[in-house]
């Protein structure tokens, strides 16, 4: 087993690839929102301006988000997984489209798991 982690800044694609993952009998993703490190570093430079103390607030509400899936996979299921994943995103190796990786996992209790 494995589990697949996915950041994907196209945060539009996120239903249509968990419908993938449906269609393919792929099931229990978790989602979370997630901020990059280099979007948190840019925005800090705000913090160094006192004018611009309130404003990054207001800012900060409309900051954009990726989101993350996090799926435990049968091994056979990764490849499929991933194929859901670049059908929606394309190249994830083009810049600022994400990024996925998988870790092997040697104990899973609980979930949806069968």
């Amino acid at each position: 087993m494995q589990v697949l982690v996915c950041v994907i800044n196209k945060h539009n694609c996120l239903e249509s690839i968990l419908q993938n993952f449906i269609d393919e009998g792929i099931t229990g993703a978790t989602i979370i929102d997630s901020i990059g490190m280099a979007r948190v570093l840019n925005d800090t430079d705000l913090n160094n301006l006192p004018a611009f103390g309130s404003i990054r607030m207001i800012l900060n509400e409309s900051r954009p988000f990726n989101k993350t899936i996090f799926v435990v996979l049968e091994n056979k299921q990764v490849d499929i997984a991933i194929n859901c994943i670049k059908k929606e995103v394309g190249d994830i190796n083009d810049p600022g489209v994400g990024i996925l990786f998988t870790i092997p996992v040697n104990h899973v209790e609980g979930g949806m798991l069968k």
